[in-house]
């Protein structure tokens, strides 16, 4: 048995053929759903890029107990267990969130890695003095102030200083960028191929191809480009800050114009996997899985991106393909069950016979594959200390905290890092060892106070909305503008919440924070 997963960055599922989408030509990924079972109602878990990872590898969500973080030595993830049980795994990604401290530890669990850089603010080449004049010419302040890089003052709305930074060196990247095989996704799926033909008589190995793309920054080849032109005549626009959208009509469609070239490449390159699938006649004895960690607000509800406003469904709904040789009549299916992104650890589990680890709280979708039943009936997701979202499939609801103070929930871990910084020496004056938690194997963790001014928790989300908590009816307003009033609804939804706490033995604190104790399991749950 052998397995090849496709994770993208922010691949919307709006934007797909397979889903309805029509914006944007994907004909290699609607021809893998003909393929394929192509699951409808997939959700994320919790948000954004590395506590998905976590939920991926570990089958059980991370946002209850902490933000954006390594793994934790106690955590079981999915790569280690399959090396364990002599499946060669290997990991080919431009993700360059992995190689900082708040992501260490995922590519680690593989037997063996690549990285690919250059996307984003990693660099390709380092130049001290970057061509700042140039690139003025090239890129609009909107999207990359260039600014002095030595001053610490906030230097246009929405962005400090090392926004700034970032995004300059994002502009340095391109000067690099000369061709298309130059190209972070060019570079992935080419490592990826030399893989594929170094080991496509092995047996027993599993191969995930991780694209940072179609993650913002949108810079896509030319030709790519061609197919969507906008008539816009101006600077570059294709990071958008996560804020209100407050563009002109011209550049809304230039922006997503630029998002719908990078899709497309994507698209392009996995219809290159498979075709060497088609080559090789390795549909037969290989699993392909296709999805992505979150979606990404393209002006829709006037918001740009993510972690800023509610985890609406263009964030939160993603898409998920998986092909099976064992799917027999299932293939090419779709199915309605209500899954999510902690639901793949077991299932990829299950492709070689290995047992799921207790800790795990998913549900392996391998005998939906096969044509059976969901044993799901709703799931919770969210951002660390954020409003939580719950959805049965028609409704979702997002439960706000009772307080917009901004004061944080303490953290628990034993790996204290931040996105790329590890905790203040403030931060860590403020830990005490509590625990341990049922997944922790008997481990006591650090209790910590996080400071709350951290973007990668859900607190911003909390102080940019001021209505509250707010449910909406997917089955007859699937956009998600108009909020309905339904407490018995409420009510149920809350109840699941709780389930879903209580399964994940989540701190006390969490009951509170959501105004939750009156559930007499999360009252008696400490």
């Amino acid at each position: 048995m052998r397995t090849i997963f496709v994770l993208f960055d922010s691949l919307n599922r709006h934007a797909l053929g397979a889903y309805g989408g029509n914006s944007v030509a994907t004909p290699n990924f609607d021809r893998f759903a003909r393929r394929a079972m192509t699951f409808d109602r997939h959700y994320v878990g919790s948000l954004p890029c590395m506590p998905a990872r976590r939920d991926l590898h570990t089958g059980r969500l991370n946002f209850m107990h902490r933000p954006w973080g390594p793994l934790e030595p106690f955590d079981n993830s999915f790569a280690t267990l399959l090396s364990g049980h002599g499946i060669y795994t290997h990991l080919v990604s431009d993700h360059l969130h992995y190689f900082e401290n708040g992501g260490w530890g995922y590519a680690n669990a593989f037997d063996s890695w690549e990285f690919i850089r250059g996307n984003e603010y990693d660099p390709i080449k380092v130049m001290t003095r970057p061509p700042v004049d140039r690139l003025r010419q090239e890129f609009d302040e909107r999207h990359y102030p260039m600014q002095d890089l030595s001053d610490d003052r906030t230097v246009t709305r929405g962005t400090t200083a090392k926004d700034t930074w970032r995004r300059s060196r994002h502009a340095v990247n391109t000067l690099f960028m000369d061709s298309e095989d130059s190209y972070p996704t060019a570079k992935c799926f080419s490592a990826a191929f030399d893989f594929l033909e170094l080991n496509k008589s092995a047996d027993d190995w599993f191969l995930q191809i991780e694209c940072f793309d179609p993650h913002e920054p949108f810079s896509a080849p030319a030709r790519f480009k061609e197919a969507y032109q906008t008539g816009y005549n101006g600077k570059t626009l294709d990071w958008p800050l996560y804020e209100k959208v407050s563009d002109s009509p011209a550049q809304i469609a230039e922006i997503r114009a630029n998002y719908a070239a990078l899709l497309s490449m994507c698209d392009e390159y996995f219809g290159r996997l498979l075709d060497w699938l088609d080559r090789e006649d390795a549909w037969s004895n290989t699993a392909v899985i296709l999805t992505t960690d979150h979606g990404y607000l393209l002006g829709e509800h006037e918001w740009w991106a993510k972690n800023r406003m509610p985890y609406y469904e263009e964030i939160s709904h993603i898409p998920l393909m998986v092909w099976h040789p064992e799917m027999g009549a299932s293939s090419g299916t779709r199915t309605p069950a209500l899954t999510q992104t902690t639901d793949l650890m077991p299932t990829i589990l299950d492709f070689y016979g290995i047992e799921t680890p207790a800790e795990a709280t998913s549900h392996s979708l391998y005998d939906l594959l096969k044509g059976g039943h969901s044993n799901r009936e709703s799931a919770i997701l969210g951002m660390f200390a954020g409003p939580i979202c719950v959805t049965d499939g028609r409704y979702t609801y997002y439960r706000f905290p009772v307080a917009h103070s901004g004061a944080p929930l303490p953290l628990y871990t034993v790996m204290p890092s931040h996105l790329s910084s590890l905790f203040s020496i403030e931060e860590m004056r403020s830990a005490e060892l509590a625990g341990p938690f049922d997944f922790t194997k008997g481990t006591p963790v650090m209790k910590i106070n996080m400071s709350p001014h951290v973007g990668e928790s859900g607190l911003d989300c909390v102080a940019n909305w001021g209505e509250g908590s707010c449910l909406y009816d997917l089955s007859s307003d699937p956009g998600q503008q108009t909020p309905i009033d339904d407490p018995e609804t409420v009510e149920r939804l809350c109840g699941e919440i709780v389930r879903h706490l209580v399964r994940h033995d989540a701190p006390k604190e969490i009951y509170a924070h959501y105004g939750l104790e009156r559930f007499p399991c999360a009252s008696a749950h400490t």
